[in-house]
């Protein structure tokens, strides 16, 4: 075994790999750009290296800076992770030549899968099933468009030289393949920096099956069972299971057979994953689409049924050991279900999110797991992925497991960046995915039912009685309090006045609370008229609360509504329940109003996310037509197009390419065409 490994990643991967090596006694190195130079990877590490600037390029992505960290930490190996260059094999080869051992497949194996046309052709050979397509590398757009009319559409458009979702769209329409090819090129050589396409036939409703497989250095290859994989979003995985509820043994073992066969046609060695697409009515009818050689984000769930840490396995394998079980040996135990936790924020349509972590709680116990690279006072800004952290539960059976990930979920506190908590929670309540019927298109379906646009009005109440909580009092040497200064609305001889808090959740029209101290405590009410709240145009809500106790470590805020008992945990501005958050901001009409003035007659472009401008391309002065495009903003690898929301003349243009942006920053302005007019 090794007495030095150098983790060339970071987040919760990072904190993942560092978690094993520690309990094989094995030193860790971690690695850390600028921006994560208090990052809890760096501080749970032995020792940790600066790489460089916070852009990947120079730092993650740096083979030159990883080798030198490697070289001055004395690591004798380099774990990858996933990401970054997990699934390079330049740097797996670069490695091997400064005497360190890479911690994955050989450099060899990872060029072949690492290019889904020759990894196809390979696997066709060997006999494994694969999706009907195109054949042959570097094909030219009307290349491409030709195999898709052959096929037929739908097609899928996917990029040879990476995986993740990257680059990959659906067409229906046979008219969209130039415009979608573009889009695909484009991004695909931002995020592998290689535009090579291939096309495929698209499988209706199809399933996404996985085998996790496991080689050795002395010919033993075997599979742990699979995972299954169907719950996406644009083509993203967010929950993942095993064992599948679909496959029967017969059909689990034809496919773990196939998926040893796929690894032994490229010579694998540790582990890695053969993923598979399975029509949902005809499970034996299973296709290869791809091989990822590295660990998967997933893995968990096989850790969990299996009782193999594969990280370890990884390590003993890269070290020279031999596997000391066979195919035989492997048992699937129980049920596991993997929730992945991104910084998103559902409401707004998934944009990437960010901002300061100000209140964390992570869950855990009995059959519940946390991989996280999470801290308070962790920044998450829109260089890297957006992917914090993963929730992982274990059960008896798959009812069991669903139900502690639904409990973990709704206990899951990040207050301070928005992410799909809640979202997750209430599909893992969805009556399809509770009954197990899933394929890859189910949550773009049901996604508006799952998104709940709307600000509860306990939310807007339980901002207010933070406030009144967290207001100054003003007291004299001898301990005696001014009654004015309290801010609860007392007067001399009088009924208590009631304060006004005007809030807003950004995205929401502004709400008017009012608080005063009554008999039981603070009563806090929306003004008629105002808002009214409940189905049909019921009175508006009204409660009484106080502050609560800080369970988890974090505070919490308790008020009684029309006699039930809400409780929220809060941080600064942000509320949280149930995995759910709101920013609940100060609003100021009046500022609000000389604000709205600057742009009187005009709309103002704002940006939906933190991040940075990639694409201008319009100036001032130029004529536009209704959803021409402007503008692209990326981040966290996801591109944004800003549009034109009608005719008109591009007034102001506030950014450049490469400028960065804060969420809701003006961009650009247009006045409409009709306002020209007049």
């Amino acid at each position: 075994m090794f007495d030095t490994v150098l983790v060339a990643n970071r987040g919760e991967i990072a904190v993942r790999v560092i978690r094993t090596l520690r309990a094989l006694g094995v030193r860790s190195v971690a690695v850390f750009s600028d921006a994560d130079a208090d990052a809890r990877h760096v501080r749970e590490a032995d020792t940790a290296v600066r790489l460089g600037p916070a852009p990947a390029a120079e730092s993650y992505l740096s083979a030159e800076r990883l080798l030198a960290a490697a070289a001055s930490s004395g690591a004798q190996a380099v774990h990858p992770g996933y990401g970054f260059l997990a699934e390079n094999a330049a740097f797996a080869q670069a490695c091997a030549d400064a005497g360190l051992a890479f911690i994955g497949p050989p450099a060899s194996a990872i060029d072949l899968m690492g290019d889904k046309i020759r990894a196809k052709e390979t696997v066709r050979a060997a006999g494994v099933p694969v999706v009907p397509g195109s054949s042959g590398s570097g094909l030219t757009d009307d290349q491409l468009i030709a195999a898709a009319r052959e096929i037929g559409t739908p097609v899928l458009l996917k990029p040879s030289a990476g995986g993740g979702g990257k680059g990959m769209r659906l067409v229906r329409d046979e008219a969209l393949l130039g415009e979608e090819i573009a889009a695909a090129r484009r991004e695909a050589r931002a995020s592998f920096g290689d535009d090579t396409l291939l096309v495929e036939r698209w499988v209706d409703r199809p399933r996404h099956i996985e085998i996790q497989v496991l080689a050795d250095g002395h010919g033993n290859v075997l599979h742990l069972g699979e995972r299954e994989c169907s719950l996406q979003r644009r083509h993203q995985k967010i929950i993942e299971e095993a064992p599948s509820v679909l496959l029967d043994e017969a059909t689990r073992a034809a496919m773990g057979a196939a998926a040893v066969e796929a690894a032994r046609s490229c010579g694998y060695v540790g582990a890695g994953t053969v993923e598979f697409i399975v029509p949902g009515d005809d499970p034996a009818s299973y296709y290869f689409m791809e091989m990822n050689t590295r660990l998967q984000v997933e893995h968990p769930v096989t850790e969990l049924i299996t009782g193999v840490d594969l990280v370890e396995w990884q390590l003993r394998v890269a070290a020279g050991e031999p596997l000391p079980f066979g195919q035989e040996d492997v048992r699937l135990t129980g049920h596991a279900v993997e929730a992945r936790l991104c910084a998103e924020d559902p409401a707004r349509g998934f944009l990437p999110s960010g901002g300061t972590v100000l209140a964390l709680h992570e869950p855990s116990g009995d059959g519940v797991r946390t991989d996280s690279g999470l801290s308070e006072g962790t920044e998450v800004g829109s260089l890297y992925d957006p992917m914090l952290s993963k929730v992982i539960a274990y059960g008896p059976d798959r009812a069991t497991a669903l139900r502690k990930l639904r409990a973990a979920l709704a206990g899951t506190v990040t207050l301070g960046v928005p992410t799909n908590a809640g979202f997750l929670r209430r599909l893992l309540a969805h009556p399809a995915v509770v009954a197990g019927e899933l394929d890859t298109g189910l949550v773009e379906r049901e996604v508006e039912g799952l998104v709940d646009g709307d600000v509860p009005a306990e939310v807007y109440l339980a901002a207010a009685l933070v406030r009144v909580g967290a207001a100054p009092v003003a007291a004299t040497a001898g301990g005696w309090v001014d009654p004015f200064s309290v801010g609860s609305g007392w007067r001399l001889g009088g009924e208590a006045a009631w304060t006004v808090h005007h809030l807003r959740v950004p995205g929401h029209d502004p709400v008017a609370v009012h608080t005063r101290l009554g008999d039981g405590g603070t009563e806090i009410r929306l003004p008629s008229g105002e808002t009214a709240w409940g189905p049909g145009g019921s009175p508006p809500v009204s409660g009484r609360g106080g502050p609560g106790e800080p369970p988890a470590g974090t505070p919490t805020v308790t008020l009684h509504v029309d006699g039930r008992t809400h409780t929220f945990h809060h941080a600064a501005d942000w509320l949280g329940r149930d995995g759910d958050a709101w920013h609940v901001q100060d609003h100021d009409p009046v500022q609000a109003a000389l604000s709205g003035a600057a742009h009187a007659g005009a709309d103002a472009l704002t940006a939906p996310m933190p991040g940075t401008v990639t694409v201008v391309k319009v100036s001032p002065g130029d004529e536009v037509t209704a959803g021409q495009s402007l503008l692209v903003v990326e981040a966290m690898k996801m591109e944004h197009v800003i549009s034109a929301p009608h005719a008109g003349t591009v007034t102001e243009l506030d950014v450049t390419p490469g400028s960065t942006v804060a969420m809701d920053q003006v961009l650009a302005v247009v006045v409409p065409a009709d306002e020209e007019s007049s």
